[in-house]
């Protein structure tokens, strides 16, 4: 919908042309959809009362609705381009519309009254059923745009009234014959008629009301979801210019160039080191997040040597596991020497998060395992523990967003609970799936799967420690 950025009275005014446009594009786009319906219901009409009336009568009628039906597709393709802006084309477009309606009416109306006039008194069965046909097929399918409904079945009752009224004109039967009850009857008819076309244009409407509603909350949401974005990107960045000067100090105090560190405050130091780490990770996840809903996240699509992407993996978290007193171990088949397409950092980034949490929960002196394994032109890496696994029906938390599998205050681990789904979002986006397989107690195997691609003229080792300070968790 436009904007119009004007005085108050031209946006107000502007409101019944968009409801005007919405009803003439329902209309017209009805009239698409149901015009092998209707060219059926005119053909066999033809065909009924040529056989046993006027076949010329009933070729000039079927001719003369076929050039209605034409204009019908043209104003209809002319409809579908027009703006809410372009007031004087719809209210054009409207009048073309009417005028077109009046035709394809009068023609209908004038072939059935026809075809009374050369029946007896009180024998119309077929042009009275061809209007109530013709008349509950527009209350049915014309309410889109109120006046042209109105339109035909006005002309409608005229012509239903126009049969019977002319038969008892000329019989001037007595109120008992069937020719006044055939009147009744046509009464009753049009009563049926007019109500049926007032429920369909009450749905019709109420539909419009309910989609109003949708788009205005659409609008609502789109706008908290902006801001919301927004607001995400601005703070993100905002702590990551002093979190960096911070997690520099630190490093430059840990590392002694500034001198020995009291064995006092190293204890002290080293907490800060970690919990800097991990804001800063925080940090990363939200970025990547944002980035991922704004479809602004860049990739460097590769062939990447498995081998070297486990070893790479490993590690860069040699360090973190050490940290846990958790081992690592290798684990690649000879039929593993496979290549995949991907970002080599982003997979890392994936590889990184599935070890740093088999790390995490694991039982001190354990062995986390990263291996892979390969099955036709399917390779699957793979992350497995001897922790204390996943409790079942968790799928859905372990790969949704801040979501945790145990969000109690003394859980085993904290996190943001963005890594897995952060992972999952990269895979995907290179074709491949991931997934986990786990019993309480016993552990849990994350893996992944991708299909090998054939080598290209070099393929790049993934860039060594890529994301060694960008350890991505899902907790």
């Amino acid at each position: 919908m436009t904007v119009i950025e004007a005085k108050q009275p031209d946006r107000v005014s502007e409101i019944p042309d968009d409801r005007l446009l919405q009803n003439i594009k329902d209309y017209t786009a009805m009239i698409i959809s149901l015009l092998w319906q209707r060219q059926a219901i005119f053909l066999a009409s033809t065909i009924l009362t040529a056989f046993f009336f006027d076949p010329i009568n009933a070729l000039l009628f079927y001719g003369t609705i076929l050039i209605c039906e034409l204009q019908d597709l043209y104003l209809a393709k002319r409809v579908a381009r027009l703006k809410p802006d372009q007031r004087n084309a719809i209210h054009m477009m409207v009048a073309w519309i009417l005028l077109n309606t009046v035709l394809s009416s009068t023609a209908i109306c004038l072939y059935a009254v026809s075809v009374a006039f050369k029946q007896e008194s009180g024998g119309h069965f077929t042009p009275l059923f061809f209007l109530f046909a013709a008349a509950l097929f527009a209350a049915m399918n014309n309410h889109q745009f109120v006046w042209a409904m109105i339109v035909r079945l006005v002309m409608y009752g005229i012509s239903f009234m126009v049969i019977v009224v002319k038969d008892i004109w000329v019989e001037q039967p007595d109120l008992s014959s069937e020719l006044w009850l055939h009147f009744f009857t046509v009464v009753f008819v049009m009563y049926f008629l007019i109500d049926c076309s007032l429920v369909f244009l009450g749905l019709y409407r109420k539909n419009l009301e309910q989609l109003e509603k949708l788009r205005k909350e659409h609008e609502r949401t789109k706008a908290a979801y902006i801001a919301k974005t927004q607001f995400i990107s601005t703070v993100s960045h905002e702590l990551r210019t002093p979190l960096t000067s911070i997690k520099g100090s630190l490093d430059l105090i840990n590392s002694g160039a500034l001198g020995e560190v009291p064995d006092k405050m190293q204890n002290l130091v080293d907490l800060a080191s970690k919990n800097s780490a991990r804001l800063a990770a925080l940090i990363n996840d939200l970025l990547d997040i944002q980035k991922m809903e704004a479809g602004e996240m860049a990739y460097r699509e590769e062939t990447i040597y498995v081998p070297s992407l486990i070893k790479d993996a490993i590690a860069s978290n040699l360090g973190y596991a050490s940290a846990h007193n958790v081992q690592i171990a290798e684990e690649c088949c000879s039929q593993c020497d496979a290549h995949i397409s991907g970002d080599a950092a982003r997979l890392i980034q994936v590889l990184t998060n599935m070890i740093s949490n088999a790390a995490k929960f694991s039982f001190e002196g354990g062995t986390v395992t990263v291996g892979c394994k390969r099955t036709g032109q399917t390779v699957t890496i793979f992350v497995r523990d001897q922790g204390i696994g996943i409790p079942p029906g968790s799928r859905d938390k372990v790969f949704d967003r801040f979501s945790q599998i145990d969000s109690s205050d003394e859980r085993h681990a904290g996190g943001t609970g963005l890594g897995m789904n952060i992972s999952r979002e990269i895979v995907e986006h290179f074709g491949g799936t991931i997934d986990y397989v786990s019993q309480p107690g016993k552990g849990a195997e994350f893996f992944v799967e991708f299909p090998v691609v054939e080598r290209r003229k070099a393929a790049v080792k993934p860039r060594e420690n890529t994301h060694r300070d960008m350890r991505v968790r899902s907790e």
